[in-house]
C-alpha cells in the first residue's frame, strides 16, 4: 500500500508549484479523474435548484484576483462555484449536487437554508434591519435569555460579537481586567483566531505574521495521537503548572483552549486534563476559557457544549460559527461578577446585538430543539466513527480517527509508526471525492487531516455515502 502512495509524492513534488499547492489546499493538476464504474450512489433528494444565470467561475475567480486580497484561497486546482444550498446539499453552477461534509467551516449547523432560520432573518429583515443596542429592542434580550439558558452554572451574561476571532479578543481582555494579570496559556497547536490577541494566542505558524505578540505562553499540546505522553492528561497539565512557576509572576489572567481543536486537526484532548489544568489555573487566580467556536451548539453529540464532556465549568464561554447558521454573530458569556470589568470604561460593538443576527441565532436554538439535532449529531456521528474506523482497518494510509459527534478527523499518514504526513495523497483523495460529488475539509498543522464537519442534518445515509467515496477514492491511489 505504502509503495502505491510514494509515486504519487514523487509526481507531486517535481511540481514547481507543490509550495503553493499545499498551502493552498490545491489538488495536482495532474490528479486522473475517476471512472464512474461502480462509484457510490449519492442518496436522492428532493429539490433542484433554479437555473443559474450569473457569471461563470472563470469571470468570478478573474474578480477575485483582481479586487480581493490575495490571501484568500481555494478549495481544489479547479475551484467550485456554488451558487445553492439546501440542508445538508450544496449545488454548483451546473446544477451539480454535492454532500457538504464540512458545513462552512463547522458553521452549517442547522442545514444550508434551513426554512426556519430564513424566514426568521426575512422577517426581521423587513421589520428592523438594524438600530443600536443604545435603543431596546427584544430580539437581542430574548435570545440573551435562551441563549444562557444552555449553559451552566452562573454563565448568564452575554455580550454578543460579530466572530468568534473578537469573542475570544474580548474573552482575553476580560480576564486580564477582572485578575489585573497580563499572562495567557494556550495550547500548542491552537487556533483561537486572526487579530492582535487571538494571533499571539494561536499556536501554529501557518497562522501567525511576523508581529508583536507578548504575555502569552504556549503549553504542550494534550495529543493522544501525536503527544510524547499519549493520553495521559494529568502529564500533560504539569507542562502548565511549570509554565506558570517559570514563565510567569505566580499569577495569571487565564487558560483558553478548545475541547477539541478545529483548524488543529480535530485533535481532542487527553482524558483527565482538562479537570487537572483546571485546578492549576484557579490556584494561579487565573479565568478558565472556553473557545466554543467549533464544537459548541451540539456538534459533539453527547453535549450542547465540548467542554461539557470534560466535567468542568469555565468562566468564560466564547461562541460562533454554528450560533447563526451562517450569518456572522459570535458571543462571549461570562458571570455577573465578571462582567462588571467592562463597567470600568465604555465598551461598544456596534453591529454586536443585530436584530437580524440575533434574531437568527435564536432561531437556530430553536431549530436544533424541535429537530433534536444534538441526539442526531450523537447517533450518526458515532456510526460514521464506526465506518471510518472499518476503514482505517482496511488502509494502512489511515493513521487516525478521532472527534466526537459530527466533528470527526481522518489523519493520512505514510507510516504508521513514524506518523509521517501524508499531504500529497490527502490532496489527491480530497479531489477524487469531489469528483464523485463529495466536499470535505482539511486540516491540522500539517494539512493531512480529513475535517469532518458537516450540517447536524446528516442522516446515517448520507454518513454511508461518504464513506464509500472515501473508500472508492482510496481504492483508486
Amino acid at each position: 500500500m505504502m509503495r502505491r502512495f510514494g509515486s504519487l509524492k514523487k509526481l507531486i513534488a517535481s511540481s514547481p508549484e507543490k509550495h503553493f499547492q499545499r498551502r493552498c489546499l490545491s489538488p495536482p493538476a495532474t490528479a486522473p479523474l475517476l471512472s464512474t464504474e461502480n462509484e457510490p450512489k449519492m442518496p436522492p433528494f428532493d429539490y433542484t435548484p433554479p437555473p443559474y444565470s450569473g457569471p461563470t467561475a472563470d469571470e468570478i475567480l478573474r474578480k477575485r484576483k483582481e479586487y480581493l486580497s490575495p490571501s484568500m484561497f481555494c478549495f481544489y486546482d479547479k475551484p467550485l462555484n456554488i451558487v445553492d444550498g439546501k440542508m445538508q446539499y450544496l449545488f454548483d453552477d451546473s446544477g451539480r449536487r454535492y454532500l457538504d461534509a464540512f458545513g462552512g467551516i463547522a458553521t452549517v449547523c442547522c442545514g444550508h437554508c434551513h426554512p426556519d432560520v430564513v424566514q426568521t432573518i426575512v422577517n426581521q429583515t423587513k421589520k428592523l434591519q438594524h438600530s443600536t443596542i443604545l435603543y431596546l429592542n427584544n430580539e437581542i434580550s430574548d435570545f440573551a435569555e435562551a441563549l444562557a439558558s444552555k449553559l451552566p452554572g452562573d454563565l448568564k451574561v452575554v455580550f454578543f460579537t460579530n466572530s468568534g476571532t473578537e469573542a475570544n479578543e474580548l474573552a482575553m481582555m476580560i480576564a486580564k481586567l477582572y485578575t489585573g494579570c497580563n499572562d495567557i496559556i494556550s495550547l500548542r497547536n491552537a487556533y483561537h483566531g486572526n487579530a492582535a490577541g487571538t494571533m499571539g494566542a494561536t499556536a501554529q505558524c501557518n497562522w501567525k505574521f511576523n508581529v508583536v505578540q507578548t504575555g502569552v505562553h504556549h503549553a504542550m499540546n494534550p495529543d493522544p495521537y501525536r503527544g510524547v505522553f499519549g493520553s495521559d492528561g494529568e502529564k500533560y497539565a504539569k507542562d502548565v503548572h511549570d509554565l506558570i512557576q517559570y514563565g510567569t509572576s505566580g499569577n495569571i489572567a487565564g487558560f483558553i483552549c478548545e475541547a477539541i481543536q478545529g483548524v488543529g486537526g480535530i485533535v481532542e484532548l487527553a482524558p483527565g486534563y482538562l479537570s487537572a489544568v483546571h485546578s492549576t489555573i484557579k490556584k494561579a487566580g487565573g479565568l478558565f476559557i472556553s473557545d466554543e467556536v467549533q464544537s459548541g451548539f451540539a456538534r459533539t453529540g453527547s453535549h450542547f457544549w465540548g467542554f461539557e464532556s470534560h466535567d468542568v465549568v469555565p468562566d468564560i464561554v466564547t461562541m460562533a460559527k454554528g450560533i447563526g447558521n451562517g450569518i456572522p454573530l459570535g458571543a462571549v458569556v461570562t458571570t455577573p461578577e465578571i462582567a462588571q470589568v467592562l463597567t470600568r470604561r465604555s465598551y461598544f460593538n456596534t453591529f454586536g446585538g443585530n436584530p437580524v443576527c440575533t434574531a437568527a441565532g435564536h432561531a437556530v436554538l430553536k431549530v436544533i430543539e424541535k429537530e433534536k439535532l444534538q441526539e442526531n449529531a450523537q447517533v450518526v456521528g458515532s456510526y460514521l466513527k464506526e465506518r471510518l474506523n472499518a476503514l482505517k482497518d482496511k488502509y494502512e494510509i489511515i493513521g487516525d480517527v478521532r472527534g466526537r459527534g459530527l466533528m470527526l478527523g481522518v489523519e493520512l499518514v505514510t507510516d504508521r509508526q513514524q506518523k509521517t504526513p501524508a499531504n500529497a495523497e490527502i490532496l489527491h483523495v480530497m479531489d477524487q471525492m469531489k469528483e464523485m460529488g463529495v466536499l470535505v475539509g482539511k486540516g491540522g498543522f500539517y494539512g493531512n487531516v480529513f475535517r469532518i464537519t458537516p450540517p447536524l442534518c446528516f442522516t446515517k445515509e448520507d454518513a454511508d455515502y461518504f464513506v464509500d467515496v472515501m473508500d472508492h477514492a482510496m481504492s483508486k491511489i
